[in-house]
């Protein structure tokens, strides 16, 4: 089965370093095949014969890396549905587009109540939240929000980088 995993908060400033070469060997040596990385940011694209959780994952990287972050694990076909469509119409700078995932769909569903102000959008579908942030990400209170109501289980992806990951795992 083939799958995408992304991580939560990986090199982002000084804080949880990874070399994008590690996790690719830690996820080999987990029984993972094909594995590519995306970006120095915390995505991977694998195939792999049997299970392999996320919890198991993040322990690997843990223990053998030394650096302790959340990781969201989506099938091909779960990642093909986020990338699917978001019925933003407005969305035309991929940069602009959050995507949000999270362990944790009750709190995935709970963020459907979350108001975007002025000219943002805000949808919510069974495997994602979309956020539109017609002024920039950095200038969104509902992106505030949205990370704060999702909690540590959640990671965020702007839409260009969705779309690299789709290609990757579906093409």
């Amino acid at each position: 089965m083939r799958y995408v995993a992304l991580w939560r908060g990986i090199n982002v400033g000084k804080a949880k370093r990874l070399a994008m070469a590690d996790l690719k060997a830690l996820l080999t040596e987990l029984g993972a095949t094909k594995v590519s990385t995306l970006l120095n940011s915390g995505n991977a694209v694998f195939d792999v014969k049997k299970k392999l959780s996320a919890d198991k994952i993040r322990t690997a990287v843990r223990e053998q890396l030394g650096v302790d972050a959340a990781v969201i694990l989506k099938t091909a076909a779960e990642w093909a549905a986020i990338a699917a469509g978001h019925g933003i119409d407005e969305a035309d700078d991929p940069s602009r587009l959050l995507v949000a995932m999270t362990t944790d769909a009750a709190a995935l569903q709970a963020a459907a109540a979350i108001t975007a102000q002025g000219a943002e959008r805000f949808v919510v579908t069974e495997h994602a939240a979309y956020l539109w942030c017609a002024h920039g990400i950095l200038e969104s209170k509902a992106a505030v929000a949205l990370l704060k109501n999702l909690g540590e289980d959640c990671t965020t992806r702007n839409w260009a980088t969705v779309e690299k990951l789709n290609a990757l795992a579906n093409g």
